[in-house]
């Protein structure tokens, strides 16, 4: 038997652009990525603390040490600038192997700044 767990997480990062008219995605500042144990392109979900909103799309790389987490696309409708996000990805694996698997966690600083 298979099961989707937590695999990455950033837990209140915040929002720092949203356009519109860029196609699709999220940008989050490399850095953090690699905190956080995700890649580009990678499906995350998206949980808005302040409005309630939870939506799904893919990872691009932002600049490095820039604290960028910007939403693209249709989904900058879900945001404001400020707001604090929950950005986590899932890993589909055996139960056995779940049992032992430790997600990444990351809990960024005000600046984005993995702590």
């Amino acid at each position: 038997m298979q099961i989707e767990v937590l695999k990455s997480k950033i837990h209140r990062g915040t929002i720092t652009g949203a356009d519109l008219n860029y196609v699709g995605s999220i940008e989050i500042d490399e850095n953090l990525m690699e905190a956080s144990n995700l890649i580009e392109n990678e499906r995350v979900h998206i949980y808005n603390i302040n409005n309630g909103e939870r939506f799904e799309t893919y990872v691009i790389k932002g600049k490095r040490g820039s604290g960028s987490i910007a939403m693209n696309g249709a989904a900058a409708r879900k945001v404001a600038i400020g707001d604090l996000v929950i950005i986590v990805s899932y890993a589909t694996m055996l139960f056995e192997e779940a049992k032992k698997f430790t997600p990444t966690i990351v809990f960024p600083d005000q600046n984005n700044k993995p702590k």
